[in-house]
């Protein structure tokens, strides 16, 4: 269980730093991070990342789908440590 926790913090560590970067990257008019690496990071774990970057950042907040994939992976997450814990 701890190293899973370890993972998910690490996944959501590095989703939140990426939707931060992104958003710089935005008001500079700069080379983005894909919209499928943000939301992949997101599906792999890093769900709690994402949704405090999306709302920290004010980042993505318009896009509907960014919020259904975390829903999503937050569901998916939860069973999977059910099902390996329980």
């Amino acid at each position: 269980m701890k190293y899973l926790i370890i993972y998910l913090l690490s996944v959501s560590l590095i989703t939140f730093i990426l939707f931060g970067t992104d958003k710089i990257k935005a008001k500079a008019h700069k080379w983005r991070i894909p919209e499928k690496t943000l939301l992949g990071l997101c599906l792999i774990g890093g769900f709690a990342g994402g949704f405090l970057g999306m709302e920290i950042f004010r980042h993505k907040t318009r896009h509907w789908y960014f919020y259904g994939v975390i829903i999503a992976s937050l569901l998916i997450w939860t069973f999977v440590i059910y099902r390996l814990y329980a």
